[in-house]
């Protein structure tokens, strides 16, 4: 492999924030997803490959070797592509836990669809329930309890937003418990006064 320095276009007395910006722009820019159904996509993911493994070879290098999360550096927003693991979205929650949802999000949404687990249905959630996009947070949400059906902090949190959206049971069809009572006993008035 190529100096990681040299592939992220940092030196190497770049501090951690500027090595961490260097990676997320590069991330940005060459990340497979913006290069869907394009001739380019087969590149785009190789150079994802070489800025992640740059990135993560240089976070292990300056933790003294040993890697967070279990065998993973951290990658943009947790994400290197190998396995799992609730130490995989730590910048996330931090950035969630300080209410910079922006950047949360921005994390989250560098990390390839391929691989999105219940843990990114669920921290993307937040990040739409922060920016007020109730519907689509719950569905986020929902997503992450069916990957994860066990999972007590993504049960939790789908109730609350359950409660705040209006829906029991969370409704997909817009309609809320009130409505459906209303329509219930319409159709049984028809029904009984014919």
């Amino acid at each position: 492999m190529k100096d990681p320095y040299e592939i992220l276009g940092v030196s190497r007395s770049a501090t951690d924030d500027e090595i961490k910006t260097a990676y997320r722009n590069l991330a940005r820019k060459y990340h497979p997803d913006k290069y869907t159904d394009n001739p380019l996509s087969d590149l785009a993911q190789e150079k994802m490959q070489e800025i992640n493994e740059a990135y993560d070879t240089i976070v292990k290098e300056r933790r003294g070797g040993s890697s967070a999360g279990g065998g993973q550096s951290g990658g943009y927003g947790g994400y290197t592509g190998t396995g799992g693991g609730s130490g995989r979205f730590a910048d996330v929650r931090r950035y969630l836990a300080s209410n910079r949802y922006i950047e949360a999000e921005t994390l989250l949404d560098g990390v390839p669809a391929a691989v999105r687990d219940a843990e990114w249905y669920y921290l993307k959630g937040l990040c739409l329930y922060r920016k007020g996009w109730l519907d689509e947070a719950y569905r986020h949400v929902q997503q992450a309890c069916n990957m994860d059906p066990y999972n007590s902090e993504y049960r939790a949190q789908l109730s609350r937003m359950s409660g705040q959206r209006g829906y029991a049971g969370g409704s997909d069809d817009g309609m809320c418990d009130c409505c459906c009572s209303m329509l219930a006993a319409n159709c049984l008035c028809n029904m009984c006064c014919r």
